[in-house]
């Protein structure tokens, strides 16, 4: 692993072939990983209140712009990919998903791991983040360890117009419902002060691409770590988001860039 932005001189030292203090040439710690992937201090809410939530997404595309391979994310992602993304987990109180996400990957709970384990505690954070889950009917299998075995109990964002046995069905299984939209779906600014209103102010979203399409139209992201993976799949694979285009692009700008094996993870914030 390699610093290639912010430029610095250990940068520089390494772009010409030695081994410096930014990685390069090296596994990076986890530690390293989680000091350069830090949620900023977080701002205080208007008035003098709590902490405004920060949300990132992560996600992984192709060079051609693909966001998964026959489904699923995995095949365009490396070992390197997956510890960020194990990183960006243990870093988070509540992991934010797609319903349809959850289906198609498989989604377990957020597993605690003894690593992170101090650094949570001392941010007075849960041993593993919750997982919230974005569903409009919820149409989930409430039978697996999802739902009946997390660490943290999950958590269903919903509208007010879901189906009340659903819900209840849900509540069984040991989920919290929380309402998140006034008809069918959520709306996204409101879920994202509900996770706030829960504690939950450093918020990851893993997608998938529709819910992050939702997420940006509504202007809630603050910032997205986007993995390219060397690799072209042609097809008619999804973005990493969708939905209808925003009125006007939205600008983000670069915060950080590390490069391993032809894979750049990059870190975008709003400007």
């Amino acid at each position: 692993m390699r610093r290639l932005f912010p430029v610095t001189d250990e940068t520089v030292t390494t772009a010409a072939g030695a081994t410096g203090t930014d990685g390069a040439g090296r596994e990076w710690s986890l530690a390293e990983l989680a000091a350069a992937y830090a949620y900023p201090e977080p701002a205080r809410t208007a008035g003098g209140g709590g902490p405004e939530p920060w949300l990132r997404a992560n996600m992984v595309a192709t060079l051609d712009g693909a966001a998964q391979h026959d489904g699923r994310s995995q095949p365009i992602s490396t070992a390197t990919d997956m510890r960020i993304f194990g990183t960006l987990r243990a870093l988070a109180d509540v992991v934010v998903v797609g319903a349809e996400t959850v289906r198609q990957e498989g989604y377990r709970p957020a597993r605690a791991r003894a690593e992170f384990a101090g650094a949570r505690k001392a941010a007075g954070q849960e041993p593993a983040p919750a997982i919230a889950v974005v569903t409009a009917g919820l149409e989930l299998d409430f039978t697996l360890p999802l739902f009946t075995s997390p660490l943290v109990p999950t958590l269903i964002l919903t509208g007010a117009a879901a189906a009340p046995d659903r819900i209840a069905t849900a509540e069984k299984a040991g989920a919290r419902v929380v309402v998140a939209g006034d008809g069918v779906g959520i709306d996204p600014a409101r879920a994202v002060r509900a996770l706030a209103g829960l504690g939950h102010t450093r918020l990851l979203t893993e997608g998938g691409p529709r819910l992050l399409g939702q997420l940006i139209a509504a202007g809630v992201l603050d910032e997205l770590c986007l993995t390219v993976s060397p690799m072209l799949t042609a097809g008619d694979a999804q973005r990493i988001a969708g939905g209808p285009p925003v009125a006007v692009p939205r600008r983000f700008g670069l915060v950080s860039l590390l490069e391993e094996d032809g894979f750049l993870f990059s870190r975008y914030q709003r400007s």
